[in-house]
């Protein structure tokens, strides 16, 4: 896999005429060269459903009157530059007019992505449904007639449908469509027969050639749906909606995994399918060096215009990073990296969705602390890290206790936030000298250190989030005290705008960590704000 990437969208209407005709093999090339790209990724298929070659399994677009496809990968590899070919997997407009019962439903019974027909956009397709059919044999038409360098599969996943052909599936074993996890069952089983059959159609024909399916999302913990891929490529666009935090999670986790992969930006000012909008050099130069500095290669996002011609604007803007980026190539290729601290996601504990917070506000502050860390899921050997974090909600069932405290045994540190580390009973898996009596009944509690904070004087500091009591074990030293509001917030008992003080002098202990002569491994913040709020966090390693 090639590092300086660009990724070429090409989602063309059929109400646009003259596609294609300002293309030109030498300014295309002209264009790369100033690019600095060394692999461009070119469509075969678009959101809209038209092919840009002549096709038996399509039908190509109706204002092209040349094989584009071949045209663009012909003058590319005539330079060196590699050319991984895109379908549209889940999205194919002109056939969802014509077939749309085969399009995914929501509950509801809408269509997804756009509700209905009676306003411009794309409807995703179910691929549990005879569209599969059509799409296997687009993708083995593209690798038996062109010399792609991979494939690219966009828009497809683990899709929650309930369209009548999921709904006939899970009938048909017993199942009630109303019980969503027998529904789940079945989004599950239809995408990995996709992914099956649509790897197949590939490898049939090309064994070696990579497959990527793109759904805009990793998801941490899912290492069954990283393992269909060739290579992994992380779409985050920072202004197109996935925001600066998302990167670095996905990059240090897919560290973890064993296998390439690359960070996917645009130079868009917004996000995809933007024409003439423009990041800033000083941007896209941040967010290569940000995919390089995690150990990923890079891949910019650009749309090409109906007539064909590239964008000079666009690929001097995509030169200004990429040049950088080529001079460290050498120093970049075959690195890997290294880490003291463990992030362990709590996507991969509970799953996407809940408390998403908590994941970002412990990634910033292992970047503002410059500390080595890696993101990890259950899976992962923790026994490779000085430092494991659990952040706020990653509490224990008895498969993860049991390796919480095989890592702890075998001296390893675990810094605890929230309910984290505690199991369902409301014990701690690991013993963190002290015991957790329960829930605050005052909120919010406030935090007294023993110590000064940073720039600040020793002072009472509010927490925001829910307090959690907890006794100190004998020998545990004590970091500081929790003190209580007067009185919660209430109808008939509140005071000034927002909550109540504190009746300086009431103390109760707040943080504990064993004393060093005893097991002098872990650090338990019990009353500290989740770290979705973003606190201070200072790791000390003996």
């Amino acid at each position: 896999m090639n590092y300086r990437q660009v990724h070429l969208d090409f989602h063309t209407s059929e109400a646009i005429r003259g596609i294609g005709k300002s293309f030109s093999k030498a300014q295309f090339q002209e264009m790369l060269r100033l690019g600095h790209v060394d692999s461009i990724t070119v469509f075969s298929k678009c959101h809209h459903g038209w092919a840009y070659h002549p096709s038996e399994a399509n039908e190509m677009h109706p204002h092209l009157d040349f094989d584009l496809l071949g045209a663009q990968i012909e003058a590319a590899h005539e330079i060196g530059v590699k050319t991984p070919v895109y379908l549209s997997a889940g999205l194919d407009e002109k056939l969802a007019r014509k077939q749309p019962g085969w399009l995914g439903r929501s509950r509801d019974d809408q269509t997804c992505w756009t509700r209905g027909f009676m306003e411009p956009g794309y409807h995703l397709f179910c691929m549990n449904t005879p569209y599969l059919d059509v799409l296997v044999t687009q993708i083995e038409e593209v690798v038996r007639r062109y010399d792609a360098d991979g494939i690219f599969l966009d828009i497809v996943g683990v899709q929650p449908c309930y369209c009548q052909y999921c709904v006939a599936a899970v009938r048909s074993e017993g199942g009630d469509p109303r019980d969503e996890q027998a529904m789940r069952a079945v989004w599950e089983r239809t995408y990995m027969n996709y992914a099956r059959r649509t790897n197949d159609a590939v490898h049939r024909h090309r064994p070696d050639l990579h497959v990527f399916h793109n759904t805009s999302h990793m998801t941490r913990g899912r290492r069954d749906l990283a393992a269909i891929n060739g290579h992994l490529e992380l779409e985050s666009l920072p202004t197109g909606g996935w925001g600066y935090d998302h990167f670095p999670l996905s990059a240090r986790y897919a560290e973890t995994l064993g296998m390439d992969y690359l960070g996917m930006t645009g130079k868009f000012h917004l996000s995809w399918g933007e024409f003439g909008g423009y990041k800033h050099p000083n941007a896209l130069r941040y967010e290569t060096a940000l995919s390089a500095a995690n150990g990923a290669r890079c891949s910019v996002g650009d749309q090409l215009h109906p007539n064909g011609l590239m964008d000079e604007a666009t690929y001097a803007l995509i030169g200004e990073a990429y040049g950088e980026l080529e001079k460290k190539e050498p120093w970049l290729l075959g690195s890997a990296g290294i880490a003291d601290v463990a992030l362990l996601s709590l996507e991969s504990v509970i799953g996407r969705g809940a408390h998403e917070g908590s994941d970002v506000g412990a990634l910033r502050m292992l970047l503002e602390g410059h500390y080595l860390y890696d993101v990890i899921d259950r899976e992962a050997d923790f026994s490779r890290y000085r430092v494991l974090i659990l952040p706020d909600h990653a509490r224990s069932d008895d498969e993860l206790r049991a390796k919480l405290a095989a890592y702890a045994d075998g001296g390893g540190k675990v810094f605890a936030s929230g309910v984290s580390a505690l199991c369902e009973e409301g014990t701690f898996a690991v013993d963190l000298g002290a015991q957790r009596v329960g829930e605050c009944a005052i909120r919010p509690s406030y935090f007294r250190p023993d110590f000064r904070p940073g720039p600040l004087l020793p002072a009472a500091f509010v927490m925001y989030e829910q307090g959690q009591e907890a006794i100190a074990a004998p020998g545990a030293s004590v970091w500081g005290v929790r003190e209580n509001a007067y009185f919660n917030r209430d109808l008939f008992a509140f005071s000034s705008h927002r909550h109540t003080p504190n009746p300086q002098g009431t103390e109760l202990p707040y943080e504990q960590q064993p004393d060093p002569a005893g097991s002098g491994r872990h650090i338990v913040s019990y009353t500290v704000p989740e770290l979705e709020c973003h606190a201070m966090v200072v790791l000390e390693f003996e």
